[in-house]
């Protein structure tokens, strides 16, 4: 089983930065693509920032420019640096990976439980 903990959330000024850090932990064969979502209140959860293993990134148009995806596949770990913040990207951030169990399963869709992150005006 794999488990997935989002950690570095907390309340910032405008224009401040976060780094948002998520870490997979269990056992597993090999992880696929890492992404990060958010999801305002009274809003859809959305696709943030994508990275595969190789590296290649995706961001929303809403973000590009101000946050960084990047990804440590030594440590299972994926971070999601935060600039320029905006009262806008008050959400819970929710990390999302695709596991493989082993050399037999398919990829599956595992979900971190959320950090809040909250920009005041």
């Amino acid at each position: 089983q794999v488990q997935l903990v989002e950690s570095g959330g907390g309340l910032v000024q405008a224009g401040g930065s976060l780094r948002l850090s998520c870490a997979a932990s269990g056992s597993f064969f090999a992880i696929d693509a890492m992404d990060w979502y958010r999801e305002a209140p009274g809003n859809q959860r959305e696709l943030v920032a994508a990275i595969t293993t190789g590296g290649s990134t995706n961001y929303s148009d809403s973000v590009k420019g101000r946050f960084t995806i990047s990804r440590d596949n030594a440590k299972n770990t994926v971070y999601l640096q935060m600039n320029s913040l905006k009262p806008e990207d008050t959400a819970v951030y929710y990390c999302n990976a695709y596991v493989r169990d082993s050399d037999h399963d398919p990829f599956l869709d595992y979900w971190g439980k959320g950090t809040l992150v909250t920009v005041s005006s």
